[in-house]
């Protein structure tokens, strides 16, 4: 990550400044929800009900029965329909429709919530040389989030698919908190002092490791939800009886890492054991350091929550038995909490890891 300090010449420009980061966190929030709804439309099934990407006609849902009818008549072409959803009457298809379309109304809320505001600051001159670059990459990251979003929903709408892609699922959602950490990080740069950050160049170096470990880890973590992989092994501590399964690895080397099951599955679990032990040991250098109160304040936050995480990934996985067709149940509550303390656990790295610097 690109760092800038902007130096605060006066009290207008800190006020200016300010505004800059209020926005940038309002966009932060936005982005949460954004993949929350992302998480709401893949449990419900919803994800291909819309077989069209129309970026302005598609803003407003149906409006008589008529235009339902038609939206509808598209759906049943789809393999999903066929293959899957055969029973599926009008209601049935308003139901999952919707959380599709306010999936992809959020993402052009959010989009208006960037552009309006980013010109408004422009006509004002709010922006520091220093903040273009950031901001560039910033919409670039929004575009190609949304391109990919529509590759993945491709993905399920051809051949006998009845669900996205689970590698492009993957892709879509890393990319999504990568916008969403970009986003923070900028922020955080413009909200936080330089002077309130403590020099630690050991403790750095093990945050962004510990943040690599856990960019993987939720790659897994998309990749069991795009294969549904938490029903395959229920069961905890071991894995349907043994720590280390059978038949885990094939001659198909990488693709068997993406694709096996069970083998998604075992990768999962060992690296949030992995997570759990390196933040025990991040947590236990931190406290060992004094200096900034920001710091030593907010220090315990990864620990708390990856401690909240394991509990609930164990959770999901024992309530996997209870999965319903069409029906939104304790596995579908434990795995979305368990997507949004994920999302709150890489951003207190990352907030964490801003509030060290090497020198």
């Amino acid at each position: 990550m690109t760092e800038f300090y902007p130096q605060r010449t006066s009290p207008k420009e800190s006020i200016l400044t300010k505004a800059v980061a209020i926005w940038l966190m309002i966009g932060v929030v936005m982005l949460i929800i954004q993949i929350l709804l992302g998480g709401v439309t893949r449990l419900t099934g919803s994800g291909l009900s819309i077989t069209e990407w129309n970026v302005i006609t598609g803003t407003l849902p149906p409006l008589n029965e008529q235009k339902w009818i038609e939206e509808f008549n598209k759906y049943k072409q789809t393999p999903q329909f066929l293959l899957l959803n055969s029973d599926f009457n009008l209601q049935d298809f308003k139901s999952i429709f919707f959380w599709e379309w306010f999936h992809r109304f959020w993402a052009r809320l959010i989009g208006i919530v960037f552009a309006i505001p980013f010109i408004i600051f422009l006509f004002q001159k709010r922006f520091k040389e220093e903040m273009i670059k950031p901001l560039i990459i910033l919409f670039l990251l929004g575009a190609l989030q949304g391109t990919v979003g529509w590759i993945m929903v491709a993905s399920g709408l051809t051949g006998d698919a009845i669900y996205v892609k689970p590698t492009k699922l993957m892709l879509h959602f890393v990319l999504a908190l990568g916008l969403l950490c970009y986003t923070f990080w900028f922020a955080l740069q413009l909200l936080v002092p330089n002077e309130k950050r403590i020099v630690n160049r050991s403790l750095k170096n093990f945050t962004w490791i510990i943040i690599g470990v856990l960019i993987f880890q939720l790659a897994f973590g998309a990749l069991m939800a795009g294969h549904k992989a938490a029903t395959v092994a229920p069961t905890w501590p071991d894995i349907n009886g043994v720590f280390i399964p059978a038949k885990m690895f094939s001659p198909d080397g990488l693709l068997n890492l993406i694709e096996n099951k069970i083998t998604i599955h075992f990768f999962h679990r060992s690296l949030a054991y992995i997570l759990f032990i390196l933040i025990i040991i991040w947590t236990w250098k931190a406290f060992k350091i004094s200096g900034s109160n920001l710091f030593l304040k907010t220090r315990w936050l990864p620990l708390l929550l990856v401690t909240t995480q394991v509990v609930l990934g164990i959770f999901s996985v024992l309530t996997s038995v209870k999965i319903v067709p069409n029906h939104w149940g304790i596995f579908e509550w434990m795995a979305q909490f368990h997507q949004l303390i994920a999302m709150f656990l890489l951003l207190s790295l990352f907030w964490t890891g801003h509030l060290i610097k090497s020198k």
